[in-house]
């Protein structure tokens, strides 16, 4: 029996004897729609059923049920760094292995394509570019600490008014806010237990807002970003914007109208609620209301000028590549970008790898470059301000493929 080529490109033992085999067309009818609703997926050419453990998976039960009928290998290793860890999760869950005669790749999957990424994953493993180096996250949490201070002391030295207590919180909150980022994603301690720990800490403490919740909905956009219904920052659409020609196209033809989409590239700009009027009586309000507000706006236009002007559509079960690469974009590198972005303006590599310390980005980032030229997809990097117009742009656009759509579709 010929041996079978495995999730890092080498040849693994031969399938077992005492395991039940299956054919791809087996593993897409269990998709958790169909009768009994199981939820079978494929890792490394195993078959796992994860129906009952979805609900205490720690990163939240949607993400694998997005993946149920489908090829999990490269999410699976993207996700998870300690291996040993989850492999006795996964033991309870084994139910068989793909037979002999199916292929380790889904027939719509570009075999060729990630079999050079398998080999970039386990180029930047041995790199150690999955290792978070202490000394960069020891100088973030320093500079979080001296904007912080420095809050305090504009404060402590202009009064309580409004300009200085709203600029010294919003900087530091914004900040706070990609290091919770770092956390949620284990990418600062080696340990996840210590990084989730830390995460409960920074954002149900500090930013007053549950860690189990963004996980659960950070993990999906991960899994599948720009695919509607399988991505959290699609809910948007379309009670209050219609995105992407597909979808605009669809909810055109349906004759539906939510909001007035054709002007949602203006009402984008101001979407948030209105803002109370100041007074003494509400001024302390106002002020923290205000910080919420800007904070928020800062971190809308930082998160989306990676993936509104991408490719969105519904889920295509596309590798785990070309999924990331249509629906992400870079934005280009200089101290400020990776400041004012959390290094998000790496998003491409970021979503890649979403394990990698974001200081790491850098380094591989040329590499990801040469497997994009090598089979021919597109890698996009644009400056801040053609990221941030191509948010209107993109939602201009939809808007006018929906108007079409709805008055002649």
């Amino acid at each position: 029996m010929a041996p079978q080529t495995g999730s890092a490109g080498k040849e693994t033992r031969p399938v077992s004897a005492f395991l039940q085999l299956f054919t791809w067309e087996e593993i897409r009818i269990h998709n958790g729609r169909g009768q009994g609703q199981e939820q079978w997926l494929v890792i490394d050419r195993k078959v796992y059923d994860v129906g009952r453990f979805s609900k205490r998976h720690p990163g939240g039960s949607r993400v694998l049920s997005h993946y149920a009928g489908q090829d999990a290998t490269d999410a699976f290793i993207a996700f998870h760094n300690d291996k040993s860890l989850v492999e006795r999760y996964l033991k309870s869950l084994l139910i068989g292995e793909l037979a002999p005669d199916q292929p380790s790749f889904e027939s719509n999957k570009k075999k060729a394509l990630l079999e050079d990424f398998r080999e970039l994953r386990c180029s930047v493993e041995k790199m150690g570019l999955l290792r978070p180096n202490y000394s960069f996250f020891f100088l973030i949490f320093l500079h979080l600490l001296v904007l912080d201070v420095a809050s305090w002391l504009v404060v402590w030295h202009f009064g309580i008014s409004f300009v200085p207590f709203v600029l010294g919180m919003v900087f530091f909150t914004i900040q706070m806010g990609w290091f919770q980022h770092d956390l949620g994603h284990c990418s600062v301690l080696r340990k996840p237990k210590w990084n989730r720990l830390l995460h409960i800490v920074v954002m149900n403490i500090l930013k007053g807002l549950p860690a189990s919740w963004w996980t659960h909905l950070h993990n999906q956009h991960h899994a599948k970003p720009n695919c509607f219904r399988k991505d959290p920052d699609l809910n948007m659409h379309p009670l209050l914007f219609s995105l992407g020609k597909t979808l605009s196209v669809e909810l055109g033809k349906k004759k539906k109208k939510f909001m007035p989409y054709n002007y949602q590239h203006k009402y984008f700009i101001c979407e948030y609620p209105y803002i109370l009027p100041c007074s003494a009586r509400y001024e302390k309000c106002f002020c923290v209301y205000l910080c919420r507000y800007l904070e928020s706006t800062w971190f809308i236009w930082v998160s989306q000028m990676n993936h509104i002007p991408m490719h969105i559509d519904y889920d295509k079960n596309k590798d785990w590549v070309s999924t990331q690469l249509h629906a992400t974009c870079n934005v280009n590198q200089s101290l400020f970008n990776d400041w004012f972005t959390g290094h998000l303006n790496f998003q491409i590599e970021h979503h890649l790898f979403p394990t990698m310390p974001r200081h790491n980005y850098c380094k591989v980032a040329p590499l990801v470059r040469a497997l994009c030229d090598k089979h021919g997809i597109e890698y996009k990097s644009k400056s801040l301000l053609t990221a941030f117009s191509d948010i209107l742009h993109s939602l201009k656009d939809s808007g006018e493929h929906w108007l079409e759509a709805y008055l002649h579709g």
